[in-house]
C-alpha cells in the first residue's frame, strides 16, 4: 500500500551497497505503490543487494521480484515516435492500439494510460501515451495515414510524431 517514504527506504540499500539506479518507473495504482527499477553495480554489489531483498520485502510489506537483465540494444531499436490518444473511455482501447501496432511489427516501448472526468460534462475520458520504435523500412507517412484512419474509425483523437531529441 502506498505510504510516504517508500522510495527513500527502497533507494537507501541500493546506494549503501554501491549500486546505482539507472532507470525507473514509479506510480500509485489503485492506492498501491508500484515501481520498476533498473540497478547497476559490480557483480558483488548486486549480489549483496539481492541478498537483502527478502528482509526488505518483509520490512516494507512489499512484493519484490528481482531479475537480472541484459543491456538493451539501442542501436537497431528503430526510429522513436510518440503517440498520444484521447477519447471517451470504453473497454478495449489498449488492446485495439496494441493490436494495430503489433500487426505491423512495431514495438511499443512504453505505454502509459489514465482515466479522468471531462471538465464540463463529467464524461469518463481515457488518455494513452505510447513510445514506439518504428523499424527501418516502414514508410512512416503510410503508417501515420493508416493509424489516423484507424483512429477515425474508433472515434479516437490522436497525434503521432517523431520524438524530438
Amino acid at each position: 500500500q502506498d505510504r510516504q517514504g517508500i522510495v527513500n527506504v527502497l533507494s537507501k540499500p541500493i546506494i549503501n551497497n554501491g549500486c546505482n539506479i539507472i532507470d525507473s518507473r514509479m506510480t500509485v495504482l489503485g492506492g498501491e505503490f508500484a515501481i520498476m527499477t533498473m540497478v547497476e553495480g559490480s557483480w558483488d554489489a548486486i549480489a549483496k543487494l539481492e541478498d537483502m531483498l527478502p528482509s526488505l520485502e518483509k520490512q516494507l510489506s512489499l512484493t519484490i521480484i528481482s531479475r537480472r537483465t541484459q543491456t538493451e540494444n539501442k542501436g537497431n531499436g528503430g526510429r522513436p515516435y510518440s503517440v498520444e490518444v484521447i477519447t471517451l473511455d470504453h473497454p478495449g482501447i489498449v488492446h485495439q492500439l496494441a493490436d494495430f501496432f503489433s500487426s505491423r511489427n512495431i514495438n511499443i516501448h512504453s505505454l502509459s494510460t489514465d482515466c479522468y472526468r471531462a471538465a464540463h460534462t463529467g464524461s469518463p475520458m481515457f488518455t494513452a501515451t505510447l513510445l514506439l520504435h518504428i523499424p527501418e523500412g516502414v514508410h512512416v507517412s503510410n503508417l501515420r495515414e493508416e493509424f489516423m484512419e484507424f483512429c477515425d474509425g474508433l472515434d479516437l483523437d490522436a497525434i503521432m510524431e517523431p520524438v524530438k531529441s
